[in-house]
């Protein structure tokens, strides 16, 4: 286009405020004035430069402030369009009844009646209305052919009140009344009439300065350089409107991922190149993401739902990992048995799994007044169900309070060799019943008898998530497996999240998956060629998995809330009382304990090792503080987990 169009020049300013939204988008040319911090400044982080010349193309207005000017001394400050003080007009005088109206608000009807004076006398035909009578206008009369009049209200002498018709070109010097009426800020800068007026601030720290208000709107443009730009519209330079010279300019369209997701399928694979790149905090931590940056060109292949499952591995001497995993990953898993370090987990694990079984991997010692059973290493318990039981106070034997317990059965073994004298015993008590306060600690492990791998789609659909998996063998097609090696990993749950498949042009056939919804960047669609021949694309390699950042996967959790209560707390001792004395373990039950540790499929390498540090110890059931707190930490976590 043209340089410099035929069109004035107008400070931006003024044009913005005079523009209406429904004729975006507009093109602009930069043509002279002063600019913040030379011809540079900064805003949210990114710096624009405007140089005479530059075209700008302004897709979207949003006013945000009010400029007010005090004409006593030319200050100006700014008020929020929100600012919740009052703002009433300043009283002036007007010459006709016609311009008084002219400055009311649009609607006027609506914001009837309102009262004025004449300060002079009013003759109306054979009628004369005294000076300083107050009229209020009920209504505006408008009749073909005719001069437009409004219909005003008065009290006439001695009390009586009368009507009189007064024509809009009736002139003098009039005045509106006193009254309350004020407007908020969005009213004045919506209404041209109310624009064009002075007001007030009515509070005690500006007192009755006289003020004229302008509008400040935030401009969102587009810039010939692919900027993506957002400047205040008092930004004190002049600009031309050159729309129709430039209608063969062509300006990029900046997409965000979401707008991405809103194009047509026949639209894909494009190119696109990235014109602002993610955030530096992102919620995701893959390899892939550095390279994300300001200019580089990507190839969209397509865009969807990917259902995937949200993984964690365990904690342990390394930092904790989390993984999106699509469901179409390709290794497989074998289920690994839950382990626990309450009763009140396990009593949330049952509410989720009827007919859980568990082997205890620590030693229990028996406190008798807290109604606490001895458990041994190796002991088998079937969790039956959750109710409210009778158990003796601490410290005191006479005294009952009520508990919520887990109600459980211990499994006799009978394939251990066991004495004479114990065969009989076992025989009769081949199921023994246990309660199990929930605040009660203990170690212990699921029993599984699953041994079977399946796919990550199998382990969504059939089974309830959380669920503790062990990758067994790779995804094949991955060039490398972040999975595999991980002692276990807990899948905590699905989501379907909107996808965009992609990949750099220099390896078009190596794909990632961008989580939209957990990534924010603009693009733009160009008209590069793709990169590979016409009809010949290539054979893609996904990658299925993702790893994200702790924050994604709080984020997740948040998502999904919990209405569980924490896990009670144990009952306080009687201050009188001394240690109670606890019941050992004896030397017997550990070896058979001992015995059973080594027969279990299920216990972990370690419990071995707890069992004998947990042997010969005095310790009853009491804890201190800091052990009680980090069990409410554990419990309250596991309440996602189960």
């Amino acid at each position: 286009c043209e340089p410099y169009s035929t069109t004035i020049a107008l400070p931006l300013q003024q044009f913005i405020a005079s523009l209406d939204k429904t004729c975006l988008p507009r093109i602009l040319q930069v043509c002279s004035g002063v600019y913040f911090q030379g011809s540079i400044y900064e805003l949210s982080g990114s710096e624009v430069c405007f140089s005479t010349g530059d075209l700008i193309k302004v897709t979207d207005i949003e006013l945000v402030s009010v400029r007010c000017e005090d004409i006593s001394n030319n200050d100006t400050f700014e008020l929020p369009i929100n600012h919740k003080g009052r703002v009433v007009p300043e009283k002036m005088p007007y010459s006709t009844v016609e311009e008084m109206l002219s400055l009311r608000p649009v609607g006027l009807d609506s914001c009837l009646p309102f009262a004025f004076n004449s300060h002079s006398e009013i003759t109306l035909d054979n009628f004369t209305l005294g000076a300083g009578k107050a009229l209020t206008v009920l209504s505006t009369e408008q009749r073909e052919g005719e001069e437009g009049q409004v219909r005003c209200h008065f009290q006439g002498q001695q009390g009586a009140s009368a009507e009189v018709v007064i024509p809009l070109s009736c002139r003098g010097e009039f005045y509106e009344c006193e009254s309350e009426e004020c407007f908020t800020l969005q009213e004045i800068m919506s209404s041209p009439h109310l624009c064009s007026r002075r007001f007030c601030l009515n509070n005690t720290t500006m007192g009755d300065r006289s003020l004229v208000l302008s509008p400040v709107y935030q401009v969102q443009a587009i810039m010939m350089r692919k900027n993506v730009v957002k400047f205040p519209s008092s930004l004190e330079v002049d600009v031309l409107d050159v729309t129709e010279q430039c209608r063969d300019v062509t300006f990029v369209t900046p997409l965000s991922l979401t707008e991405v997701l809103s194009q047509p399928d026949e639209s894909f694979p494009v190119m696109a190149e990235i014109l602002e790149s993610p955030e530096s905090r992102s919620t995701l931590h893959c390899s892939w993401l550095p390279k994300l940056n300001r200019g580089q060109q990507l190839v969209f292949h397509r865009k969807g739902t990917t259902d995937m499952v949200l993984a964690s591995s365990l904690k342990g001497r390394k930092a904790q990992q989390y993984f999106l995993i699509s469901q179409e990953y390709g290794g497989r898993f074998r289920k690994r048995p839950r382990e626990f370090s309450s009763v009140y987990e396990l009593s949330v694990a049952l509410a989720l799994t009827p007919g859980l079984k568990v082997s205890v991997t620590r030693n229990i010692e028996e406190v008798v007044e807290e109604g606490l059973p001895a458990l041994s290493v190796g002991d088998q318990l079937e969790l039956v169900r959750c109710e409210r039981v009778e158990l003796a106070c601490a410290g005191s034997k006479e005294q009952k309070q009520t508990v919520e317990a887990l109600i459980c059965q211990r499994i006799q073994d009978f394939n251990e060799e066991e004495d004479d004298d114990d065969e009989g015993e076992a025989e009769d008590n081949e199921k023994e019943e246990l309660v199990l306060p929930l605040y009660m600690q203990g170690h212990f492990v699921e029993k599984l008898a699953d041994s079977k791998k399946y796919k990550l789609k199998d382990l969504a659909k059939d089974f309830t998530l959380p669920l503790d998996v062990k990758v067994v063998s790779r995804d094949t097609e991955l060039k490398a497996d972040p999975l595999v090696g991980l002692s276990s990993l807990r899948l905590e749950g699905t989501v379907a999240e909107p996808t965009i498949q992609a990949s750099f042009p220099h390896s078009p056939e190596h794909c990632f998956q961008i989580p939209t919804h957990w990534l924010s960047m603009s693009v733009c669609f160009t008209k590069d060629p793709l990169p590979w021949p016409t009809d010949q694309p290539p054979k893609i390699h996904m990658d299925k998995v993702t790893e994200v950042t702790d924050t994604f996967y709080y984020e997740f959790r948040k998502q999904g809330g919990s209405d569980e209560t924490p896990p009670p707390r144990p009952p306080k001792r009687n201050p009188s009382t001394s240690t109670v004395p606890s019941k050992k373990v004896s030397s017997k039950s550990f070896k058979k304990a001992q015995s059973k540790t080594k027969n279990s499929k299920d216990l972990p390498d370690h419990s071995p090792h707890h069992s004998s540090a947990d042997v010969d110890s005095d310790h009853d059931y009491e804890m201190v503080d800091e052990t009680m707190a980090d069990m409410v930490k554990r419990a309250q976590e596991s309440v996602m987990f189960y």
